[in-house]
């Protein structure tokens, strides 16, 4: 049996459904994971765009694209997702990838919070090609993980159906409020 962990569940989803050579964002670099994988996907023709607030993020992130060979692939950014339709134009991203929370091993009290995810996910689905998709990690706890699971699950459930589909799953004989795995296809 494959891995079943939340982040190689979407990106097994990812792959099913992103072309090679595209262009990808990873609106939560952390320790560069996603990145590396979204890199992989778009090889020598296709780019990453990748956030996060905090140095140490992208200071790991660069070293493993560097360790990689992955490097020229990405530009990581030093910001927050709020902002990444200040780094690439209207419906010009193939997959958008989040992972929410905190970075792992990193200080809790900086993690990702309702407000601005919520923002995110509305800007990044504006940049989202038709058959585009953005994945997303949502987990609970902390002190907003619950409350930003609502938010974006709310927002999700309002999002014209004409455009998007929204496919939520969850991790249903998991104890202690498991991540949730989402994804939007535009149509």
């Amino acid at each position: 049996m494959k891995n079943l962990q939340i982040t190689h569940w979407c990106h097994e989803i990812i792959r099913s459904q992103a072309k090679a050579g595209g262009h990808y964002i990873d609106a939560t670099m952390g320790k560069g994971n996603d990145t590396v994988f979204l890199c992989q996907l778009a090889g020598e023709k296709g780019s990453v765009l990748a956030f996060d607030i905090q140095k140490e993020a992208l200071e790991m992130t660069e070293k493993k694209l560097e360790e990689k060979g992955l490097a020229d692939r990405a530009k990581l950014i030093l910001d927050g997702h709020e902002h990444m339709d200040q780094y690439a134009k209207e419906e010009s991203i193939d997959v958008i990838c989040f992972n929410f929370g905190y970075l792992p091993g990193g200080n809790h009290k900086i993690a990702t919070c309702p407000e601005t995810s919520v923002q995110a996910v509305s800007r990044g689905l504006g940049l989202l090609k038709s058959g585009g998709m953005m994945s997303l990690c949502i987990y609970s706890g902390g002190d907003t993980g619950f409350e930003e699971k609502d938010r974006i699950l709310a927002f999700l459930k309002q999002i014209s159906p004409k455009i998007f589909t929204v496919i939520t799953n969850e991790y249903y004989n998991r104890e202690n409020n498991p991540p949730m795995p989402v994804f939007v296809f535009k149509n």
